[in-house]
């Protein structure tokens, strides 16, 4: 199963809807966090969409956005998320060594960063991103800005 990799303006608008319905189903809904999800950050030219489809629905998403928008030092991967009934299969691991892959293709020689949720800083680590800086609140969620280690070096 293959990762597609996209510009907005290469969505459809079928998954258009339903990655946004993914992600605000997720990070809206179900971890009870009203926050402004439309953040205009999508339609950028330079912002990347990579999903996992298979026979019609979306397994998981992540978006990579250019240096600058999210973090002034280098390119940014975040709104990863896996749908519900797709968890625990390891999608989570494709969708972010692509994201890895596309950031560090797309923005050469800068570091890749994510803003983790607390909970995830495990996960993150184990796919080599380190700690940077101290914990903060992120509408009402603890996060954790990390850094890309081969970044660091």
């Amino acid at each position: 199963m293959a990762v597609i990799n996209s510009s907005f303006d290469q969505l459809d608008v079928h998954t258009l809807y339903q990655l946004l319905k993914l992600r605000v189903d997720v990070f809206v809904v179900e971890q009870t966090c009203p926050y402004p999800e439309l953040d205009d950050k999508d339609t950028l030219p330079s912002t990347r969409h990579l999903y996992l489809k298979e026979q019609g629905k979306v397994l998981a998403y992540a978006r990579c956005l250019a240096p600058g928008i999210s973090f002034e030092q280098g390119s940014a991967i975040g709104r990863v998320v896996v749908n519900p009934d797709s968890r625990g299969q390891g999608y989570v691991k494709v969708i972010m060594a692509e994201a890895i892959k596309t950031c560090q293709q797309h923005w050469i020689d800068k570091p890749v960063l994510v803003s983790a949720q607390s909970y995830l800083v495990g996960f993150y680590q184990s796919l080599g991103f380190v700690v940077l800086g101290e914990s903060y609140d992120e509408d009402g969620i603890p996060h954790q800005d990390m850094i890309l280690q081969s970044a660091c070096l």
